[in-house]
Order: structure tokens, then sequence, then C-alpha cells
């Protein structure tokens, strides 16, 4: 392990073990100065940030951005404070955190036998949603992470949310979408943030009026084993309680080949997610690149040589 992996370890261990043990009040402090902190810097990540906020804000001032990225950091530092918390919290406290519309569309789903995928972009504190899920409200449910580096790390993660009563497939080795569909077709729920593609190949949707890809899996599951599939959003507002929304179920259209109901499937999510996001774009804690324009620079109109050759501004 390099000193930089043992120290990025060290550093989310001393979190998990330090800030569960402060009082609450202690830790929202702690994370807001930890915020501005991180949005005085003007580091990448925050510069990403308030890039992505400006396709969500197309009109908005750089003054509006910086303010919106300043509000994010925050958000994403609570997401962080709540969840080396939330461990130490009581199913009581887990609870009253959190407060969902319309998770009939869930309960409905699971009562018909045929499985649940709720799919979910990284807004608020996701981690949160699944405690409550599994805590307060008495349902399990599997989900995939993101293989982490160093491998210490994925473990913490794989600890913390298997102790919320989660279970953690990792996302590479193939394994995960069986898996996952033997879940389902036991009736059971799956949990999937999809708002980013981590394979490279992903579906293309229209994004807040550019290209992005993301994740088909959820689409697939569903036509698969006939789950039903959920997006979900989530925000903060000005109390200690984070709200959601289940969205209406998206359908498998009725005619097309696999790739085609695939794509219009995951496009629908897409639009789900872009309503969410758009109500609250500082709860979108999207701090790497997203849209392909970022990702490939050739495919940027505007960086492209050949359309430059062609007129094209």
């Amino acid at each position: 392990m390099s000193a930089q992996d043992r120290l990025t370890d060290a550093l989310y261990g001393a979190g998990w073990s330090t800030v569960k043990r402060l009082p609450e009040p202690v830790a929202v402090r702690l994370g807001r100065t930890i915020a501005d902190l991180a949005w005085k810097q003007r580091g990448e990540g925050v510069l990403r940030l308030e890039s992505n906020y400006a396709r969500v804000v197309p009109d908005a001032s750089p003054a509006r951005l910086a303010e919106l990225s300043r509000a994010g950091m925050r958000s994403y530092l609570r997401y962080w404070m709540e969840s080396f918390r939330l461990p130490a919290w009581s199913t009581e406290r887990i609870a009253a955190g959190v407060d969902v519309e319309g998770m009939h569309h869930v309960t409905d789903g699971l009562a018909a036998g045929k499985g649940v995928i709720v799919a979910l972009p990284h807004l608020a504190n996701w981690d949160l949603a699944g405690a409550w899920v599994t805590t307060g409200l008495g349902i399990p449910f599997t989900t995939v992470a993101e293989r982490l580096k160093p491998e210490t790390l994925y473990d913490r993660f794989v600890a913390y949310r298997e102790s919320l009563g989660m279970e953690v497939l990792p996302h590479s080795g193939g394994s995960a979408f069986g898996t996952l569909a033997r879940r389902l077709r036991g009736g059971g729920l799956v949990c999937l943030v999809a708002d980013r593609d981590l394979s490279a190949s992903g579906v293309e949707v229209d994004f807040f009026g550019e290209r992005a890809r993301m994740p088909g899996g959820p689409a697939l599951l569903a036509q698969h084993t006939g789950a039903r599939l959920l997006p979900v959003t989530l925000w903060y507002d000005d109390s200690p309680v984070m709200r959601g929304r289940v969205h209406a179920p998206v359908e498998v259209p009725e005619s097309g080949t696999r790739s085609e109901k695939t794509s219009v499937m995951t496009q629908a999510l897409a639009d789900a997610f872009a309503t969410g996001i758009a109500d609250h774009p500082e709860d979108w804690h999207m701090l790497q690149r997203l849209w392909i324009k970022d990702l490939d620079p050739a495919r940027d109109p505007a960086t492209d040589p050949e359309n430059d050759r062609k007129g094209t501004s």
C-alpha cells in the first residue's frame, strides 16, 4: 500500500471512529467548517462541481454558481458527517431523520412478489436513506459498491454499510448482475446509485441538454426479472430531516430490441433524476466528470478540429 493510500485509509478511519462520538451540533459545525475551507481552496473537485452546476442552472451568473458550489460542499460534508455518525444513531433517530413521499410504490411492488429496483442519483444522503429502509422500515436490500483503493478503504465501506443492514456486492468482477437478478426473482429489494456510469460502456442519455452516459443495469434487471423499476430523488431542507420522493414506475416498453428498451428506460430514469437535481442542485454531490464532452473532448463540437473546418461554432 502506498503512503497516499495509507493516509486516505487513516483519515476515513479517524472519521468513523471520532466523528460518531461528537455531539451532533459539534459534528454539524465541523462539517460546515471543513466544507467552507475546501470551497475557499477552489480545488479540482469544487471547480468540477461548479462546472456541473452550470449545466443544471444554465442561466446562473458566476456569483450564483459560486454560491451554489459553496452550498453544495456544505451538503456534501453534511453527507459525510451523517454517514460517519450513522452507526451510532438509534433506530428512533434514523426513523425520525427521513421523510419520503410515494413509498407505496416500493411497498406495493414488494407485496406483488416480483421484486423492486430503486435507482437514485448522488443526491443528499443515500446511505441514510438505506439505513432508514433497513432499520426504520425493516426491509433488507442488496446494493453494489464501487471497489475503492486502497482495498482497506473499500473493506471499511462494505463493513459500514453491512452494519446498517445492507447486502453489499462489489461493482467489479461480473457476478453482481446475476446475484441482483436472483434477489429480485426472490421478491427482494435492490437499490442502485445510477447517475454515473463506471464502466465506460453505459447508455447514452440526454441530461440537461447534453449527452451523458448512465448505467443500463437497472433497466436490464427490470427486463430480465419483471421487477418494478423506481427512480428516487432525495434532498435536504432547512430542518434536520432529509426528504425524498419515490417517482412513478418506469415501464418496460412493449416493443423494440433489448438495447432499444434499455435506452428508453434509462432515459426515463435520467429525466426523473434531472427533475430532482434541478429542484435541489446544491444537494447533487457530483464532483466528478459526467457529461461526454468532459469525458471525451473529441466529442465536443467546440473542440473538434473537424467541426472547425466545417465552420461549426
